[in-house]
């Protein structure tokens, strides 16, 4: 059986309000009513719920860019998985390069989200990568391998 494309837009951390809710009323109008192809969009969190209901009625699902892997307490600046949910999230982004290079999450902090994700109802969106002096000494199966087994420890098929 042949698997359905996905399509996400990852806007990072771009566009105010009135460029977020413009753009994503563009995309229900021009492609909203695809069914080809699965899509989904990922905002800044602050514009989730906006562009949540800029898209209601559409076939565009809307996904988050992070997420915590507690239920709730004291970790300001972070969202958890019932709060995404709560936005009308389908999808979460986790392991992305920006994240694990950047600011420094590990295989073992990914795991975490990705379990949480998965155990509250969310799709993960489980990026891996090499970065490039990896890619050139050879070692990307080796990088994408560890990434994989540790960000899926736990997870069953």
């Amino acid at each position: 059986m042949a698997r359905k494309l996905f399509i996400a837009g990852n806007w990072k951390m771009n566009l105010s309000r009135s460029e977020a809710h413009e753009l994503a009323r563009a995309l229900a109008g021009k492609i909203g009513g695809v069914e080809a192809v699965d899509l989904a969009v990922c905002p800044p969190t602050v514009h989730l719920q906006m562009v949540g209901e800029a898209l209601e009625g559409t076939n565009i699902a809307l996904g988050a860019q992070n997420m915590f892997y507690e239920d709730n307490g004291a970790f300001t600046g972070e969202t958890s998985a019932a709060m995404l949910t709560d936005a009308g999230c389908r999808y979460v982004i986790l392991g992305h390069s920006e994240r694990r290079h950047v600011i420094g999450e590990s295989d073992e902090l990914i795991n975490r989200k990705i379990l949480k994700a998965l155990s509250e109802g969310l799709e993960p969106i489980f990026c891996v990568g090499e970065l490039l002096d990896q890619r050139e000494a050879g070692e990307t199966l080796d990088v994408v391998r560890r990434q994989v087994e540790g960000g899926l420890e736990g997870v069953s098929a």
